[in-house]
């Protein structure tokens, strides 16, 4: 069964059935400390608490440091709004800094120097397990490296990433990487579920992103940590994200539009393709509320929703 773990300022917490807190007797201080004890954990999982959800100032349950690494154009919906083929697109990875980790309630701050602010409801997978380069993934032990699964979003500034044909600066801002509010440990009969998940994302009310990963997702977690070993450590703790569905305010231009633009100098190109991209009013501004949430339809999986509001750079 699940366990939904919940962490505040030097207190960790397992959410209860009855919808209030217990709190976990540890002196873990991180993530990896804390999947160590899993035995205060599960002590905590059998009892009722007191405390009100509401009442908790949460923190991600991610601690950072720790490796963050994403999967690029991992959707086959995402992928096709970008003006490319699910067939020919290869499984790639970049990184982001762990310091972009905010809480689930904690505000987007947008850069002054940012004008395109962008949204990715994501998936995040978090290690229980080491992981060296060279080791052996299958479906057979897969569970035993992945300790739960968290709601993440990765907050991308476009008009870095794309004129500088890189990800790092880009999506690598403080409060870039909203996670949880929960990391929710599951064993290897729940992981089985992972393609009935449903991930959901909306700005101001309004549903910018719902999709279920199965059918759309084009590279599962086999598959990822399979080719994740091959040149990067994994540790407990670390978080992989795995690629956002269609909805996301970038959309590439139209083919013949695209096809002329191919012709100009880079300058020239992503000037007038920027000047297109600000009448798209999707674009993330001062005061919008994000709402991101992952959960099986019929709920027996619920990672929960968290709450964001963007603020501006004073």
């Amino acid at each position: 069964m699940s366990i939904s773990v919940l962490r505040t300022a030097g207190v960790w917490w397992v959410q209860a059935p009855n919808g209030t807190a217990v709190k976990i007797a540890t002196d873990a201080g991180t993530t990896r400390e804390l999947l160590a004890d899993r035995a205060a954990i599960e002590t905590a999982a059998t009892r009722e608490g007191h405390v009100q959800l509401d009442e908790l100032e949460l923190l991600s349950p991610v601690t950072a440091p720790c490796r963050v690494v994403a999967q690029m154009t991992n959707f086959r919906s995402h992928i096709e709004d970008a003006g490319m083929s699910p067939a020919t697109t290869p499984l790639t990875f970049f990184r982001k800094a762990s310091g972009s980790i905010s809480g689930p309630h904690d505000e987007v701050i947008k850069p002054a120097h940012v004008r395109f602010l962008d949204y990715e409801v994501e998936i995040g997978l978090v290690f229980g397990k080491e992981l060296p380069v060279g080791t052996e993934v299958s479906a057979s032990n897969l569970a035993e490296f992945l300790a739960g699964l968290v709601v993440t979003n990765d907050v991308s500034a476009r008009d870095l990433q794309l004129p500088k044909t890189q990800f790092y600066e880009s999506k690598s801002y403080p409060t870039f990487t909203p996670v949880g509010p929960a990391l929710v440990l599951l064993d290897a009969l729940e992981l089985e579920r992972f393609t009935d998940l449903r991930l959901k994302l909306t700005v101001n009310g309004e549903v910018r992103q719902d999709a279920l990963v199965g059918g759309d997702m084009l590279f599962q977690p086999l598959e990822a940590l399979q080719a994740l070993t091959r040149f990067q450590r994994m540790d407990v703790g670390d978080l992989l994200l795995t690629g956002t569905p269609v909805g996301t305010a970038l959309s590439a231009p139209p083919k013949p539009i695209e096809m002329l633009g191919s012709l100009l100098p880079p300058a020239v190109k992503w000037k007038a393709f920027f000047k297109r991209q600000a009448g798209n009013r999707k674009y993330l501004q001062e005061g919008d509320v994000v709402e991101a949430s992952v959960a099986t339809d019929d709920g027996a999986i619920d990672l929960g929703r968290q709450r964001t509001v963007v603020r501006s750079s004073r």
